[in-house]
C-alpha cells in the first residue's frame, strides 16, 4: 500500500490519525515554500550600480535637512542619535499640516539635537528648545496628512509661539512629534504598491526616497538657473550611475539594508523653493522637468501632471548605512 494509503486507513481509525495526516501534510507545504525561498535566494545576484554619496535627515517635515555619514535605516526611514526623519510637524490648529508650499521659509528652520532637547534655530530668532520626551500632559493633536489621520504629540505653547513669529502669518501654529505608541499612516490605504507592512510618520509617501547626482546633473543641462539637491530633499544620493538609473532598481541591498522600489516620487512646487533664500518661484525646475520627465499615459491616474525624479522605496530589511557604502541591484 502507498503512503497516501496508509495516512487514508490512519485518518480512518482514530482522530489522532486525522490530526498526523494534517501535520505531515502542513510539514510537506512548509518544506516547500522552504525549498522555495533558499532557492529564491541561492539564485539571487547583486550588481553594483552605485555608491551612496549623501545621506540627509528632515527631522521637522519642510525643514533644513541634515546631513550625516552613518545612519540607522528603519522601517519608517532614515534615524541618526535622536534624530528621526519627518518624525515633527508644523500644523495649525485645525491639524492640518503646514508644508513648505504653503509657508517656503520652513526650509530655513534649522534642526539639531542632543539626548535631552530638540534645537530650532533660524535667522533672528532666538534658540528654541524641545523636549524630546514631551510631558503626557501636553494634548493630543488629531493630523491630517494627504488625506490621512494620524496623531502628534503637542511640543507646548512656547514651540508654537516661535513658529508663529517666524512666520510672520495671521495665522497660528503648532509643532507636534510623532511618539512611537501611535499609529503610523500606512501608505498602503492609499496606494496599493506599498505593501500593507510599509509605514511612515509625516513623510508624504514613503519611508525613504532615493535619487542619483547624475539625475541633477543632467537636469541643471536643461535649466537656466542651477538646483541643488536640497530642492529635491532625498534621504539618499547616489554617485558613480547613469541619469535616472535609480528608475529601473527595482531592489537594492546597502550594507546589509535591503530596499523595495515602490514607484517614482511626482514633484510639485515645492521643487521650486530655493533652500538659500525660502522664496518660492511657482516654475523653475519644475516646468523643465514637466518637459521631458512626464511619466507613461498607462500611469496618468497614479501621477497626473508631476514630473518624476527620484525613486521611493519601503524598507524590507533593516541596518546601517554609511556614505561610501556600494549599492548593489538586486536581481534574480
Amino acid at each position: 500500500m502507498s503512503q497516501f494509503g496508509n495516512l487514508v486507513q490512519i485518518c480512518s481509525q482514530n482522530r489522532k490519525g486525522l490530526l498526523y495526516a494534517a501535520g505531515v501534510g502542513l510539514g510537506i507545504i512548509g518544506v516547500g515554500i522552504l525549498m522555495k525561498s533558499l532557492l529564491k535566494r541561492r539564485q539571487r545576484k547583486l550588481i553594483q550600480v552605485g555608491v551612496v554619496s549623501q545621506m540627509c535627515i528632515y527631522p521637522i517635515k519642510s525643514c533644513k535637512g541634515v546631513s550625516v555619514n552613518t545612519a540607522e535605516c528603519l522601517e519608517m526611514g532614515l534615524k541618526h542619535g535622536e534624530l528621526r526623519d519627518r518624525h515633527w510637524l508644523v500644523i495649525q490648529e485645525d491639524g492640518h499640516k503646514v508644508t513648505g508650499r504653503q509657508e517656503p521659509r520652513l526650509v530655513l528652520i534649522t534642526a539639531s539635537s542632543d539626548d535631552v532637547y530638540l534645537y530650532l534655530n533660524a535667522a533672528e530668532m532666538e534658540e528654541l528648545r524641545v523636549p524630546l520626551k514631551l510631558s503626557r500632559s501636553n494634548s493630543l493633536k488629531d493630523c491630517r496628512v494627504w488625506g490621512s489621520d494620524i496623531q502628534g504629540r503637542d511640543c507646548g505653547d512656547e514651540a508654537s509661539r516661535w513658529i508663529t513669529r517666524y512666520l510672520n502669518n495671521e495665522k497660528t501654529f503648532r509643532l507636534v512629534q510623532y511618539e512611537f505608541d501611535m499609529q503610523p499612516r500606512r501608505p498602503h490605504d492609499t496606494e496599493k504598491r506599498f505593501k500593507p507592512k510599509d509605514k511612515i510618520a509625516y513623510p508624504d509617501s514613503s519611508p525613504i526616497m532615493l535619487l542619483s547626482e547624475a539625475s541633477l546633473e543632467d537636469l541643471n543641462t536643461r535649466v537656466e538657473k542651477k538646483v541643488e539637491m536640497r530642492n529635491f530633499r532625498p534621504s539618499i544620493v547616489v554617485t558613480g550611475c547613469d541619469a535616472y538609473a535609480e528608475d529601473s532598481w527595482d531592489e537594492i541591498q546597502i550594507g546589509s539594508t535591503c530596499l523595495r522600489r515602490v514607484m517614482a516620487c511626482g514633484r510639485c512646487i515645492f521643487t521650486t523653493v530655493d533652500p538659500e533664500t525660502g522664496v518660492i518661484d511657482r516654475k523653475q525646475p519644475l516646468e523643465t522637468m514637466k518637459s521631458y520627465r512626464k511619466c507613461d499615459p498607462s500611469e496618468q491616474h497614479l501621477y497626473k501632471s508631476s514630473p518624476l525624479f527620484g525613486q521611493c522605496y519601503g524598507v524590507d530589511q533593516t541596518g546601517i548605512l554609511h556614505v561610501g557604502d556600494p549599492v548593489y541591484k538586486i536581481t534574480y
